[in-house]
């Protein structure tokens, strides 16, 4: 095993894969969380053992796994928060989905401890997670990529150098979730359209995947919903955050972006109707419920 130690902070969907890709690339791993059925699941499938405070000063690299800027913040400089516990030279992988300005910000704090902050977030789900293979858009110094770098190496298929600056990698990130969350809606729209014209969800998957209509949101949920399977690898919930940011820095660029704002409206429709825990792919519940349709499952 390498003797480079890697910290992984957030061991959900996303954070238990990568945190499972670090381990079989011959990294010391720990995985952190606050739900302790994650930490000795992890453990199990060979996590190192030891507790924060004994093991913080000793890692090369804190990965950061969590939902948004508030959690992000709050294991960085919390109450009980690893930044005064790491040792300076650590690199700090962020990992959440959060707004250029706030990244620039935890840059800032992490900088003025000695720390090299890569603004980080990722792209692939929770399948490459799992197999290592995520696309990673990556800004921060020459000296935070290379401290970075078995971590990175471990976790990605691809890394985007970005920048010597914090802050582009989520402005990145941010085209990417427009352009996917917009992509999910559409295709849930175009589904349940199909419906009404007498086309059968498996024949959409079948025929639209095959023409220039195909898309990744396309190969990637329409299958949940023709299998009526809405287990949440990525939930309704994460669209409302992720396009919220997205409008957030068009209104400061003043940039119009409508079709975001609509995409937007479907997911909260959704998550107020109760489906904010459910499969992504749940938005088309709401188109379904408006035209009185049935989707596979539903029966």
């Amino acid at each position: 095993m390498s003797d480079y130690k890697v910290g992984i902070f957030g061991l959900g969907a996303m954070g238990f894969g990568m945190a499972g890709a670090l381990h079989r690339a011959g990294l010391e791993t720990h995985g952190f969380d606050i739900n302790v059925d994650a930490v000795a699941k992890f453990k199990a499938v060979g996590g190192a053992e030891g507790v924060l405070d004994e093991v913080a000063s000793t890692l090369d690299a804190a990965v950061i796994v969590v939902v948004n800027a508030v959690q992000t913040e709050a294991v960085l400089f919390g109450a009980d928060g690893i930044a005064g516990k790491l040792s300076k030279g650590t690199a700090v992988i962020a990992c959440a989905t959060v707004a250029p300005d706030f990244a620039r910000e935890m840059a800032q704090c992490c900088g003025d401890l000695g720390l090299l902050y890569l603004d980080a977030p990722v792209s692939g789900g929770t399948v490459k997670a799992a197999e290592g293979t995520l696309s990673i858009l990556a800004a921060g110094t020459p000296a935070t990529f290379q401290k970075a770098g078995p971590a990175l190496d471990a976790m990605s298929a691809k890394v985007f150098a970005l920048g010597d600056e914090a802050g582009a990698g989520s402005s990145m990130k941010a085209v990417n979730q427009m352009l996917t969350g917009v992509q999910i809606a559409a295709m849930a729209e175009a589904m349940t359209f199909g419906m009404t014209q007498g086309v059968a969800p498996a024949q959409f998957l079948e025929v639209i995947s095959q023409c220039a209509g195909n898309s990744w949101a396309l190969e990637s949920r329409a299958p949940s919903i023709v299998n009526g399977d809405y287990h949440p690898l990525s939930a309704v919930d994460i669209w409302p955050k992720d396009l919220g940011i997205v409008l957030d820095i068009a209104k400061t660029a003043k940039f119009s972006a409508p079709i975001t704002a609509a995409a937007l409206q479907q997911y909260l429709a959704a998550s107020g109707s109760g489906l904010g825990g459910e499969h992504d792919s749940a938005v088309a519940k709401v188109y379904a419920r408006n035209a009185g349709l049935t989707l596979p499952g539903q029966d």
